[in-house]
């Protein structure tokens, strides 16, 4: 009979602690945005302020599908916050610039690039990290890019330093 008491006070007990595990267990704290992206920072030069006056146009070039516009007609440009490929070893971008007096030019930029899964928990899908190792580009509207910090993951930092030159 004190043995039937005593289990009967602590039911509650032992049922709200078993609440508390099993919500416990459900909480996972997976990032909600887990895309990366690198910054870019337009550079002044001589010519070129570090504000970009042209209208800008960018696209990432996709073989064996079709190309995927990812700034439409910027205005005003100081800098650039672009996703990156998750898996690609290359990724290939086109910067497009048109001034006010119709002069157009377009370039490529190929960001060749180390990729490295990051794992927050086993619950939560993969992300990437990437280890930038080169980058090219034409020189039409473009002077140079400059690698300024490699590492590409969660921190916000200045990956490139673009450099462009006056359309003629």
């Amino acid at each position: 009979m004190i043995l039937k008491r005593t289990i009967h006070r602590f039911l509650p007990l032992v049922a709200m602690l078993m609440m508390l595990g099993v919500s416990a267990c459900s909480s996972i704290d997976c990032p909600l945005n887990n895309t990366v992206y690198t910054n870019y920072k337009l550079m002044k030069t001589d010519i070129v302020p570090d504000t970009l006056r042209d209208t800008l146009n960018i696209w990432v070039v996709r073989p064996g599908m079709t190309d995927s516009i990812i700034i439409n007609r910027n205005l005003n440009t100081m800098s650039l916050k672009l996703p990156i490929s998750f898996t690609n070893d290359v990724d290939v971008l086109c910067f497009q610039r048109k001034n006010g007096a119709g002069l157009m030019c377009i370039d490529t930029v190929r960001i060749a690039k180390t990729n490295t899964p990051h794992f927050e928990s086993v619950d939560c899908a993969p992300n990437y990290f990437h280890e930038i190792t080169a980058v090219t580009t034409t020189h039409n509207g473009i002077d140079s890019i400059a690698i300024k910090q490699k590492t590409v993951d969660y921190d916000a930092k200045d990956n490139f330093y673009i450099y462009f030159k006056a359309l003629h």
